[in-house]
């Protein structure tokens, strides 16, 4: 006979039967049960306040109180663990007072051994799904949350210090900034972060779907609004009902499209396409693009009065070749992420390979930093990562040309884009140091010394023959 494993669980069985207390504690025990036994109210709650269990058998009858005691202050003190009542006069109110009291069930006596396990094993098997669902959930809300979000930029700063502010509000927000940036990072750390974070987040990009397409993705349709519609649809917006919606890519929307978004936008309300029904939602709108909306209303692509609706707060994400000082944050942060998803043991990036990084332009933004890490960190052959494991593309793309050439060390090589970076800072700021140091992510002093020996100095407009326009 194959023997029953061992530590199953750990038991509270509380009864004032002492007969029945020993004989169904030695019984749980042999079934590989922990057991902890009690025959009063007073004696559980020592218990309980002793240990943690995954499960209380507690008998209704108990001499000093009742079994809906235990009950109470296992719920109050100890939400987790689930509790089964036990009782040898069952009767359907008895049954319902105890479920809606929160036990996990009732069982009466005298109890069959098989149905025993069995309540046992589904109040145990529960209570490891709402653990893992709890873990899953933490770990989404890493994630998905600020903290996943890697920032030290004076900017980025005030960026999450709004996403703080705006969450729990209902104001529509507008997210800007060019591809790559973290836009859809940044709707789902607002909806993380409000209290809304336990509903659903919807994402569609616009400019994915054709328009008719899109109606129905958004709106959804009712059976036969079209060929090929034999069923009805439930739309996004309905979907994000108590949620948020995310439309990224929104200057893509059609004229058409633009008039409907405006309408659910002031009203919370559509009709599903073909259909006349109408249906109002709940829903936090965010959107999202990389284009000029001003500009774009100015051609008269873009509604007006849709972008005055839209722009109610607008957070607008730098471009990574405007904080610098976050590039090294990143990649190790990237670098990190991967190598614990793929097991490989990678201790960091050279100093020729970070300086590479630093001074790259990166048009995909963190989206491409990203993926340069992923792609270093899998093709990579050393336990660091070099120049020699990053794209080509790094060294060769214009306006940034870091291919060293014969004669020359790296560092020779990386002079001329590194000089005509801060030159660009520089007249960018008016020669300001202070907020040049500051977008470079480097101290004033290094500055100046990076200035001096690239010649830059010389170049400053002075006000007079001895001091400098920001000094």
């Amino acid at each position: 006979m194959p023997e029953k494993p061992q530590h199953r669980g750990n038991l509270l069985l509380v009864d004032d039967d002492r007969h029945v207390l020993e004989s169904m504690s030695s019984w749980l025990r042999d079934e590989g049960y922990r057991v902890v036994a009690a025959a009063t109210y007073d004696e559980a709650v020592s218990a309980l306040g002793s240990q943690p269990f995954d499960l209380v058998l507690a008998d209704i009858r108990l001499g000093d109180r009742d079994g809906f005691d235990v009950l109470q202050y296992s719920r109050d003190r100890y939400p987790a663990t689930s509790v089964i009542l036990l009782t040898g006069y069952g009767t359907v109110e008895t049954a319902i007072d105890a479920l809606r009291a929160g036990a996990f069930d009732l069982l009466t006596k005298p109890l069959i051994d098989q149905e025993l396990e069995m309540a046992i094993q589904r109040a145990l098997t529960q209570r490891k799904v709402l653990e893992e669902n709890k873990r899953l959930k933490a770990q989404l809300d890493r994630q998905l949350g600020m903290d996943n979000i890697i920032g030290s930029d004076h900017r980025m700063q005030r960026i999450f210090e709004m996403v703080d502010s705006i969450a729990d509000t209902r104001a529509t927000v507008l997210i800007t900034g060019e591809s790559g940036t973290g836009k859809s990072l940044i709707a789902r750390a607002i909806h993380r972060q409000s209290d809304r974070h336990d509903k659903s987040f919807v994402e569609i990009a616009c400019g994915a779907l054709p328009e008719t397409l899109l109606e129905s993705e958004l709106f959804g349709h009712v059976s036969g609004a079209f060929t090929g519609a034999t069923s009805g649809k439930i739309g996004k917006f309905k979907q994000a009902d108590g949620g948020t919606i995310f439309l990224d890519e929104i200057g893509t929307a059609s004229p058409g499209m633009q008039v409907k978004l405006l309408r659910v936008l002031q009203d919370l309300e559509f009709e599903p396409v073909g259909g006349t029904e109408t249906i109002r939602v709940d829903t936090r709108v965010i959107l999202a693009t990389n284009e000029d909306l001003q500009a774009a209303v100015s051609t008269g692509r873009f509604r007006q009065d849709l972008f005055y609706r839209i722009n109610v707060i607008n957070i607008e994400l730098p471009p990574l070749r405007d904080r610098i000082a976050d590039i090294p944050h990143l990649a190790t942060h990237f670098l990190r992420s991967v190598s614990e998803d793929t097991g490989r043991n990678v201790a960091g990036f050279s100093n020729d390979a970070m300086e590479v990084l630093r001074t790259y332009r990166w048009p995909g933004n963190v989206r491409e930093l990203q993926n340069v890490v992923e792609r270093a960190v899998l093709l990579g052959k050393g336990e660091q990562i070099g120049v020699q494991d990053l794209p080509s593309n790094l060294t060769t793309m214009a306006p940034i040309h870091v291919a060293p050439s014969s004669g020359r060390t790296l560092k020779e090589a990386l002079e001329g884009p590194e000089r005509q970076i801060i030159l660009d800072v520089l007249e960018a700021n008016d020669w300001n140091r202070n907020v040049t140091a500051d977008r470079l992510g480097i101290n004033r002093t290094t500055l100046y010394k990076k200035m001096k020996r690239l010649g830059l100095d010389d170049l400053e407009p002075r006000t007079s023959a001895t001091g400098s326009m920001h000094d």
